[in-house]
């Protein structure tokens, strides 16, 4: 790694950050303890980047636009708690698409490479689905969390076969856990 190569915490979105109604950023609402989990991040100098598969989109369920405005709105609540988000990557497709970036596969964090110069082997993937959010890390070389939030519990019970061959480096019961557990390794290391 040279010295101008950052290092980030990639985060899911729903079920991970917060809440989902619709399955979709139209109702999200963020959990209370993720600004603490950012903030962390924010604090380490790790960078804090969401990566989001929004399919509603791409199925013509709600507008690229609105996806926007419910991000800065995302956004904003983070930054009143004193967290902030470097950057956020979003897949708008359905798989029929034939894109790159559709979680699991590794477009958006290419992208932020691209756009930050990203050490993957450095940085983290934390997510609730062990199919798409694990699998993303085992492909890129990141070191994958999971979280128990959102699907969490799922993933890890009756959807195991899915990502069997994948094993997280830790599992949280939430993402702030997940965070402390990171900035414990990156003492340690």
């Amino acid at each position: 790694m040279t010295g101008s190569e950052r290092r980030a915490v990639f985060f899911d979105l729903q079920g991970t950050l917060g809440g989902e109604g619709l399955g979709d950023v139209r109702d999200f609402e963020l959990y209370p303890f993720a600004s603490d989990a950012v903030r962390l991040v924010n604090e380490s100098g790790l960078l804090a980047i969401i990566i989001t598969n929004q399919s509603h989109i791409g199925k013509g369920l709600f507008p690229y636009q609105e996806y926007e405005e419910r991000m800065s709105g995302i956004r904003g609540s983070l930054e009143q708690q004193g967290a902030h988000i470097d950057a956020v990557y979003c897949c708008p497709h359905v798989r029929s698409d034939g894109c790159d970036c559709k979680k699991p596969l590794p477009g958006l964090i290419e992208q932020a490479v691209r756009d930050f110069r990203i050490s993957v082997p450095g940085s983290y993937v934390i997510g609730d689905m062990g199919a798409t959010d694990m699998r993303l890390a085992q492909t890129c070389g990141a070191k994958g969390i999971l979280v128990l939030t959102g699907v969490g519990k799922g993933s890890m019970g009756e959807f195991r076969h899915t990502w069997a061959e994948v094993e997280p480096v830790y599992i949280g019961k939430n993402v702030l856990e997940a965070v402390e557990w990171i900035l414990r390794h990156e003492t340690d290391s």
